[in-house]
């Protein structure tokens, strides 16, 4: 019971983060107004990594951009010492 919320904002934000990058991408490909940059990096930062690298390789969006090719990695392991922590299996 107490990690079943993590899980579930961690779907829920993963979900979300892939979403965004199919959307960027499909207004990238007809030349529309476009998600901010730091929308989908925030989306990888606040727990959405495994979203956004997945987003990034299905939808080969971004994945020429340094911002990204380092941000969401970087992302990824800011995101995983944060459930470490949260579930208690390191301290800081």
């Amino acid at each position: 019971m107490k990690y079943e919320l993590l899980i579930l904002y961690l779907l829920i934000i993963n979900i979300s983060a892939f979403i965004l990058y199919r959307i960027d991408k499909q207004k990238a490909i007809k030349h529309k107004f476009r998600i901010s940059e730091n929308t989908l990096i925030f989306s990888a930062f606040i727990g959405g990594s495994v979203g956004a690298f997945l987003g990034m390789q299905f939808f080969r969006h971004k994945t020429k951009h340094p911002k990204f090719i380092i941000g969401v990695p970087v992302c990824f392991i800011i995101n995983i010492i944060s459930v470490l922590y949260i579930c208690g299996f390191i301290r800081l």
